[in-house]
C-alpha cells in the first residue's frame, strides 16, 4: 500500500506531500526528515527500508520525489508509479525548484490524486491525468454564454431605464414641478423621485463621462449611495478573481476589453437606430481546403420616438456570393422583393417602441475557398528534437478591417516557452494553458499579410487546432440600410447605424 507521495529537499524538508492513508503531520515530517540520513550515497539503489516503511525515491536536480510505502508493497509497481509521479511534475512546473513546486502545489496534489486512490495505483497515463485535471465542461461553457447574454441584456435595460428616468426628471424641471415618483424606489413620490434622479445621474455618468457641474446631493442617508457601494463590492470581487488567475469573460466570442471599446455604440444614437450584426463560424483543414463556413447576419431596429414608428427602411444589397435573405413575418415581403424596402404588411401599424426588433436576417453557407475572409497557413517542420513553426495570415477580403485579431496556437506541455524568431505584431505566452497568442491590433488592406516564426520542442500535430478571433465595424456581406423614410409623405428620417462582425468559431484543424 502506498502511504504518501512527497517532493522534498535533500535535507528532508517537505515541499509538497500527499498522504493516501490517515497520517498526522508530525508523523510524515518525521519520516521525511529521517529519509536523507538513511540513504547510502555510495550505492546505486532507488529505495531504502526501515523497520516499518520503505522509501522509493528518484533524484530531480536539487530535490527528491519520494514514495513512502509499506514493506510488503510490490516494489516493481512502486517504481513504475514513481516514474509516473516524476513525469507529472514537469507538466505543471517550468523549473524543478522549491519556489516553483510551492507555487503549483495544488495542481500537483490534484494530479497525485488521479494516480493513487486510497493507497492503490490507478490505471492511468499522463494524457489521461491531464484531461482529468483540466475538467473541461461543455455545460459550463453553455452556462457562461447564457449568463453573459443575460448580463448584457440587463445592462442594456438598465441604460434604457436610466435614460427614461433622466428624461422624466428634465421634463419635470422644465415645467417647474417636482420630479414624479417611481414605484419601488421610495415610500413617497418626492423621496422616490430624488432617489431615482440620483441613480440616473450615477448610471449616466459612468456610462459616458462628461464635463458637467456636479448634481446637488441631498443631506442624510440615501438608498442610491448604498446601491453604488454594492456595485463597488461586485467590482472588488471580480478584481480579486482576476488577481487569483481566473479568466473573467466579459463578452461572447472571446472578445477582450479592447474589442468592447472598438464596438462601443455610437455616441449620438438617433431616435431610429439600427444594429447590423454578423457572426461567422468557419473550419479549415491544416493542408488547405474549407471544410465549412457559415455566416449569420441580422438587422435589429430600435425606435425610441413614437413620431418615427411608421417608417420604411431602404436596404442596399451588394452581395454577390448568393446570401439567403429572410424578412420578419410581419414585414411586407413583396415590397422588399420589388423595391428592397422593409415596411410592415399593414402600413397603418407601427413598429414597437423602445425595443430591439429583428426585421431582416441572412445566412451564407459555403465550402468555396475564395470566400474565406482571413486565411491562416501554419507550417510546423521538425528539426532534431525541436520543431520550427512558420505561421502566416493573409486578408483575402480587402474591404474588411479586422480589429483586435488574436491567433491562438496550442503548444506541447512541459517543454518551456517558445523561442520567437521574426514576428509581425506582438505575442503572449500563456504557460498555464500552454498557448501562444499572436496579437495584431488591425488587419486591413495596408497590413493584409504577416508572419510569425518560433521554435519549441514538439511534434507537428501539437500545434493544431489554430483558433482565430477578431471584431470588425464593417460587415462581411455588403448589406446596408441607406435611407429611412416615413410611410406618410415619404419624408427622410435621421437614423444611426451600429455595425458589428464577430467570430463564433474560426478554427484550422
Amino acid at each position: 500500500v502506498l502511504l504518501a507521495a512527497a517532493v522534498c529537499t535533500k535535507a528532508g524538508k517537505a515541499i509538497v506531500s500527499r498522504q493516501f492513508v490517515e497520517m498526522t503531520r508530525t508523523r510524515i515530517e518525521g519520516l521525511l526528515a529521517a529519509f536523507p540520513k538513511l540513504m547510502n550515497t555510495g550505492k546505486q539503489h532507488t529505495f531504502v527500508e526501515t523497520e516499518s516503511v520503505r522509501y522509493v525515491y528518484q533524484p530531480m536536480e536539487k530535490l527528491y520525489m519520494v514514495l513512502i510505502t509499506t514493506k510488503n508493497s510490490n516494489i516493481l509497481e512502486d517504481l513504475e508509479t514513481l516514474r509516473l509521479f516524476s513525469r507529472v511534475i514537469p507538466e505543471y512546473c517550468r523549473a524543478l525548484e522549491e519556489n516553483e513546486i510551492s507555487e503549483h502545489c495544488f495542481d500537483l496534489i490534484f494530479a497525485f490524486d488521479e494516480i493513487v486512490a486510497l493507497g492503490y495505483r490507478e490505471n492511468v497515463n499522463l494524457a489521461q491525468i491531464r484531461t482529468f485535471t483540466e475538467m473541461d465542461s461543455h455545460e459550463e461553457k453553455v452556462f457562461r454564454a447564457v449568463r453573459e447574454t443575460q448580463e448584457r441584456e440587463a445592462k442594456a435595460e438598465m441604460r434604457r431605464k436610466a435614460k427614461e428616468l433622466q428624461q422624466a426628471r428634465r421634463d419635470a424641471e422644465r415645467q417647474g414641478k417636482k420630479a414624479p415618483g417611481f414605484g419601488g424606489f421610495g415610500s413617497s413620490a418626492v423621496s422616490g423621485g430624488t432617489t431615482a434622479a440620483m441613480i440616473t445621474e450615477t448610471i449616466i455618468e459612468t456610462e459616458k463621462p462628461k464635463v458637467a457641474p456636479a448634481p446637488a446631493r441631498p443631506s442624510g442617508p440615501s438608498k442610491a449611495l448604498k446601491l453604488g457601494a454594492k456595485g463597488k463590492e461586485v467590482d472588488n470581487f471580480v478584481d480579486k478573481l482576476k488577481s487569483e488567475g481566473e479568466n473573467i469573460m466579459t463578452s461572447v466570442g472571446k472578445r477582450s476589453t479592447e474589442a468592447a471599446k472598438v464596438l462601443a455604440p455610437p455616441v449620438n444614437m438617433e431616435s431610429v437606430h439600427m444594429k447590423i450584426e454578423e457572426k461567422i463560424s468557419l473550419t479549415c483543414g491544416r493542408d488547405g481546403g474549407l471544410q465549412n463556413m457559415e455566416l449569420h447576419g441580422m438587422i435589429m431596429l430600435h425606435i425610441s420616438d413614437e413620431k418615427f414608428a411608421r417608417i420604411r427602411l431602404h436596404v442596399e444589397n451588394e452581395d454577390k456570393r448568393g446570401v439567403q435573405l429572410q424578412t420578419h413575418p410581419n414585414v411586407d415581403k413583396k415590397l422588399f422583393t420589388a423595391e428592397s424596402q422593409i415596411g410592415l404588411k399593414n402600413p397603418e401599424k407601427s413598429f414597437p417602441i423602445n425595443s430591439d426588433v429583428g426585421v431582416l436576417k441572412w445566412r451564407l453557407q459555403t465550402t468555396e475557398e475564395s470566400f474565406i475572409p482571413l486565411t491562416i497557413n501554419c507550417w510546423p517542420s521538425e528539426s532534431g528534437n525541436s520543431c520550427d513553426v512558420n505561421i502566416e495570415y493573409e486578408l483575402q477580403e480587402e474591404s474588411l478591417e479586422l480589429n483586435d485579431v488574436v491567433i491562438t496556437i496550442p503548444l506541447p506541455s512541459g517543454v518551456g516557452a517558445p523561442v520567437i524568431g521574426e514576428i509581425d505584431g506582438e505575442y503572449r505566452h500563456d504557460s498555464r494553458r500552454n498557448l501562444l497568442e499572436w496579437c495584431l491590433p488591425v488587419i486591413d488592406a495596408k497590413t493584409k499579410s504577416g508572419s510569425l516564426e518560433f521554435s519549441i520542442a514538439g511534434q507537428p500535430s501539437d500545434f493544431f487546432p489554430v483558433q482565430v478571433s477578431f471584431v470588425s465595424k464593417k460587415n462581411y456581406c455588403n448589406i446596408q440600410v441607406t435611407k429611412v423614410t416615413q410611410v406618410d409623405g415619404n419624408s427622410p428620417v435621421r437614423f444611426s447605424t451600429e455595425t458589428t462582425f464577430l467570430v463564433d468559431k474560426y478554427e484550422i484543424l
